[in-house]
């Protein structure tokens, strides 16, 4: 072995060493950044495992004596299950509206130019930049006066406010990446607008649909203002009754938390299935 030879090894063991320690040090990272997303998680599941006098007098990483009962009383007490039930109405509702008015109108500022076409644009971002708090007493005066108060349409309509803008401003980046002789060379063929939006466009952009479709839902789902002020009764989602959850013996921290873990689990369900339209979203940079 040459001196010549030796500094290149001694340099490339080196080399992999520091490969080796760079790698090691991301996957630390990684791993407690995990930790740490998963820590409050696994808490709130530990929790709804348990009694009440279990979490309130001993500290326990594992439920002693480990029961179902919170689950039980969630999907037995109409007072709980409703609140899901009505979340899920309006939030679908919203959905359909949503994408309903966001299709037409984002696939005219992605093919036409008009006078003022960006400011009306940015003028609806600018909707979905102002907080609900802003438009709860509007909101709350309109629909007493009305009797839209305390019905699903109510919850979907005022949410609109806030996903469709949204689902514009998604939809038209999808719609700028579809050639406009795709809309002419349709027209040739003879079909109309109608036909060749439902039968040719929509499935080029189904993964901005999909996109959009789960902002909207996320949205709804997760928003609490708007709907505890707009529901009593009849339409309260389960946003609005885990913050009514306190009565004559205390709060009933088990059942609260078996109502956030079936609460994540709708958005988790949704996240799954439409991962990859949002990594293509992210790669058209509209996410």
């Amino acid at each position: 072995m040459t001196d010549a030879t030796i500094p290149e090894n001694l340099t490339a063991q080196g080399a992999n060493t520091r490969k080796r320690f760079k790698v090691n040090t991301s996957a630390i990272v990684m791993g407690l950044y995990l930790l740490f997303l998963m820590l409050p998680l696994y808490w709130l599941l530990n929790m709804s495992l348990k009694t009440n006098t279990e979490i309130l007098n001993d500290f326990t990483l594992f439920p002693r004596n480990l029961t179902l009962d919170n689950y039980r009383t969630i999907l037995t007490d109409p007072s709980w299950y409703m609140g899901y039930v009505n979340s899920l109405i309006y939030v679908v509702m919203n959905m359909v509206i949503s994408l309903s008015v966001a299709l037409p109108a984002a696939y005219a500022f992605s093919r036409y130019s008009f006078m003022g076409d960006k400011h009306l644009f940015f003028w609806l971002l600018t909707n979905r930049m102002a907080p609900p708090a802003v438009f709860a007493l509007p909101f709350f005066q309109l629909y007493s006066s009305v009797g839209l108060f305390d019905t699903h349409i109510a919850v979907a309509l005022a949410h609109c406010l806030f996903n469709v803008p949204l689902a514009v401003w998604i939809l038209e980046g999808f719609m700028r990446g579809v050639p406009k002789e795709i809309d002419e060379t349709a027209y040739i063929d003879g079909y109309s607008f109608g036909g060749f939006f439902v039968k040719i466009f929509m499935p080029l952009i189904a993964s901005g649909i999909g996109v959009a479709a789960f902002f909207c839902f996320m949205f709804s789902w997760v928003e609490l203002l708007l709907s505890r002020t707009l529901t009593t009764v009849d339409a309260k989602p389960i946003a609005a009754i885990m913050t009514r959850t306190q009565g004559a013996s205390g709060i009933d921290w088990g059942v609260l938390a078996a109502a956030g873990i079936l609460t994540i689990v709708p958005g988790a369900l949704v996240i799954y299935f439409v991962r990859n339209y949002i990594a293509k979203g992210f790669a058209l940079g509209r996410v």
